[in-house]
């Protein structure tokens, strides 16, 4: 990864961020109105993770708005895939974004690496869902561990973060933005995810699953503030749940 700067040396805002953030963020705001809450929970001394709930492929730049403009540049988990397209591979290596390898031998190195820039300071963002969700309500489903097993490996705060919103500006699987009227996007930050206890047990099934659903809760629960709604009592579980939903084609 190239890393022009960190909060280590600096603001952290390096050249190509900036570069990218003065194409992105004049767009949001054009597109849409804030609702941003809870910035107060970001740690200012640490690295950090911040976790949130994924509806739409248009979630990754409004989470990296949030995070950009009341804390730091994040460091994004982003498919490995992305990597394959030239010009874009050239902005997420110099942004210092994340290779998320899946399902291979190099999901140990993503792991390494996300632990190394959370113990450098970084902000480093992930959706625990790992994808999309697929909760027909657009809920948070049933995370994968891999969040945990970062947040566990590297003991750094967990920051939950919901969001509401981008939903409307670009509905989940279409190609299609709706541009105006102007969409309110809601983003909302909590406390740290207790994970203490958690911290000095073997990183079993058993632990990563717990971590997992105490992140998932968190963001659930924030969700609901936003939505005024409450969430189903059961969460929906790709791994149980059998239904015909689009293939998504998008990178998220």
């Amino acid at each position: 990864m190239t890393n022009e700067a960190t909060p280590a040396t600096g603001n952290g805002k390096n050249l190509t961020y900036r570069m990218v953030a003065g194409v992105v963020k004049p767009f949001l705001f054009m597109v849409s109105t804030r609702d941003w809450k809870g910035t107060e929970h970001f740690p200012t001394d640490s690295g950090f993770i911040a976790a949130g709930n994924h509806m739409t492929n248009l979630d990754p730049l409004t989470f990296a708005h949030f995070l950009y403009d009341t804390a730091r540049p994040p460091r994004i988990l982003a498919k490995s895939s992305l990597w394959k397209v030239p010009v874009l591979r050239t902005v997420l290596d110099r942004t210092g974004m994340i290779p998320v390898q899946r399902n291979t031998a190099g999901a140990a190195a993503s792991l390494a690496e996300a632990v190394r820039q959370l113990r450098a300071g970084e902000c480093v963002a992930v959706f625990p869902e790992g994808t999309l969700t697929r909760d027909p309500g657009l809920w948070p489903m049933a995370g994968k561990t891999g969040a945990a097993r970062l947040a566990l490996s590297s003991r750094v705060p967990v920051i939950p973060v919901a969001q509401w919103g981008p939903q409307l500006i670009l509905p989940q699987y279409s190609k299609r933005l709706s541009l105006f009227p102007r969409k309110k996007v809601s983003m909302h930050a909590g406390p740290p995810v207790d994970l203490d206890d958690l911290y000095d047990r073997p990183l079993d099934a058993a632990v990563l699953v717990e971590a997992t659903e105490r992140i998932m809760a968190a963001i659930t629960a924030l969700l609901e503030g936003i939505r005024q709604e409450e969430a189903p009592t059961v969460r929906y579980d790709m791994r149980r749940t059998v239904k015909d939903v689009p293939t998504e084609k998008d990178p998220s």
